[in-house]
């Protein structure tokens, strides 16, 4: 009785919290399928409505929403691959090398995290302006890479942490360089802490705003601009704003559902292991 007792707690604890997170995603797609009148007429949220989808066709038709979603896409590819590449190499050597002041390096590299993302957006603006990368690719895959570098420094070291030292050593043994060595076992076995990497790295790239409302124009603007398109003149456009707003969130939203085996199992190996 006492097992069935907490196990009921926790679902119902659970079940609290999941409906707490998950409502204002309901308020945001019921204003979605509002027409403009229901939505400023309606006395509550969930005041029986006509559905409809003509807030997504004024996306459609008065966004370049394909663009903004393959810029998103691109960007988030090319900074999940730095990230991962630099972050992975960066782990590996403050868990193997003979460093000094690793534990310094370290919190320097946790610490650059730490910074608002706000408060680099003004200088990295004026540095870009000066050597031509506003508004471009490049730019905004360095600028992402900023934040995302220093998480998986710090999410991959325990997984390199915890292979064993001996897997290494005969490796070097039979011949193997350095770079074989973190190719060929401790990419294979930190691979859960990896795809972790991954996924959480091309959520922060595709889920910023910062800096692409500082550091794009018309090129190079992202999926969540879209939101922006419609604030309006004289009053913001809610029903269009919500549908570009579902329209932004679904498919990562699809790509955790996804995934959502290997980031338990990543974040909980790395955890408890490391």
């Amino acid at each position: 009785m006492r097992k069935k007792l907490i196990k009921s707690l926790i679902f119902i604890l659970a079940s609290v919290i999941l409906i707490i997170e998950l409502f204002p995603v309901i308020l945001l797609f019921l204003t979605s399928i509002k027409t403009n009148m229901a939505i400023w007429t309606s006395p509550t949220p969930f005041h029986p409505f006509k559905p409809t989808i003509e807030q997504y066709v004024g996306v459609f038709r008065e966004t370049t929403f394909f663009k903004n979603i393959f810029n998103s896409t691109y960007i988030a590819l090319w900074t999940t691959f730095l990230s991962v590449l630099g972050g992975s190499l960066a782990s590996y050597a403050l868990a193997r090398f003979p460093l000094k002041k690793r534990r310094e390096i370290s919190m320097g590299i946790i610490f650059t995290r730490m910074i608002p993302q706000i408060a680099l957006a003004v200088p990295i603006y004026y540095l870009f302006r000066r050597i031509g990368l506003l508004d471009t690719y490049t730019g905004m895959i360095l600028a992402h890479t900023t934040f995302n570098l220093p998480y998986v420094v710090w999410l991959l070291l325990p997984f390199f942490q915890q292979i064993p030292k001996e897997f290494e050593e005969a490796a070097l043994i039979d011949g193997c360089s350095h770079v074989k060595v973190f190719t060929k076992i401790f990419l294979p076995l930190a691979s859960s802490g990896i795809i972790v990497a991954i996924i959480f790295c091309f959520l922060g790239s595709w889920n910023d705003f910062i800096y692409t409302l500082v550091l794009s124009n018309v090129k190079t603007t992202t999926a969540p601009m879209l939101v922006t398109t419609f604030v309006g003149m004289y009053a913001p456009e809610v029903g269009k704003m919500s549908a570009a707003g579902i329209l932004i969130i679904l498919p990562v939203f699809i790509l955790a559902l996804v995934l959502q085996r290997y980031i338990i199992m990543g974040l909980s190996g790395g955890g408890i292991k490391g």
